[in-house]
């Protein structure tokens, strides 16, 4: 049994404190634990036993919702390296500099479901396509010193591009790009990604992914050195 030391005239505070103190008194007096009436916000009291009950409830209705979310995010991220997967296996395959780029851009759009991708190379090659969607600067990083501190860095920037990265990077189509990321491809260039979801690419998100992306595309090209 708990020792009793409470005495007569004490207020709430101090049965407060000695049941702080002593957290296994309604397991002596079990009782109790049946008779005391817990407020609730909304509807009658309830006994601390029926209180118990519904907040293990709540507990167990929370842990199966995050557990639903963490199955759900795993579902997404198996789905993303199948993605991956299956891109690094198709620059594998590209023969040639011009079917490896055409097969960046091709497998980004249709398999990664994204508006609009722009691959920037410091180089120029004959055997290169003339597209849209190729930005070619041969004297390379120098001639770009608004992306002077995004190269340095070498992480991929994800959110809102500053306007003249978004306008030197997607030219007509930059005022509806409202979210997008940009990747560096080793010494190679960079690639981006753009999006009209403001949504879709934000500071806070994952880059594993991207970093990937970015390290496939880099090996493939490598494959084909500069004349």
């Amino acid at each position: 049994m708990a020792e009793m030391t409470l005495k007569d005239g004490l207020e709430a505070m101090d049965v407060a404190a000695y049941l702080r103190g002593h957290p296994n008194f309604l397991k002596d007096f079990p009782d109790l634990a049946l008779s005391l009436l817990i407020p609730r916000e909304h509807g009658p009291a309830a006994s601390l036993a029926s209180y118990q009950l519904e907040v293990l409830r709540e507990k167990n209705r929370e842990l199966t919702r995050r557990l639903a979310e963490l199955i759900e995010v795993a579902g997404d991220n198996e789905q993303l390296m199948v993605r991956v997967h299956s891109l690094t296996l198709a620059l594998m395959r590209a023969p040639t500099l011009g079917e490896t780029v055409r097969t960046v851009v091709a497998s980004l759009t249709e398999d990664f479901d994204t508006e609009q991708v722009r691959l920037l190379l410091f180089r120029a090659d004959p055997e290169l396509p003339a597209a849209p969607w190729l930005l070619l600067e041969p004297a390379g990083p120098a001639a770009l010193p608004a992306f002077a501190e995004f190269l340095a860095r070498g992480e991929p920037l994800c959110g809102r591009l500053a306007q003249d990265k978004l306008e030197y990077l997607f030219g007509e189509e930059a005022g509806a790009v409202r979210s997008a990321t940009l990747m560096r491809i080793a010494d190679a260039g960079a690639l981006a990604i753009g999006s009209d979801d403001p949504n879709r690419f934000h500071p806070g998100m994952g880059t594993i992914f991207l970093k990937l992306i970015a390290e496939a595309v880099a090996t493939a090209l490598a494959r084909f050195p500069q004349a």
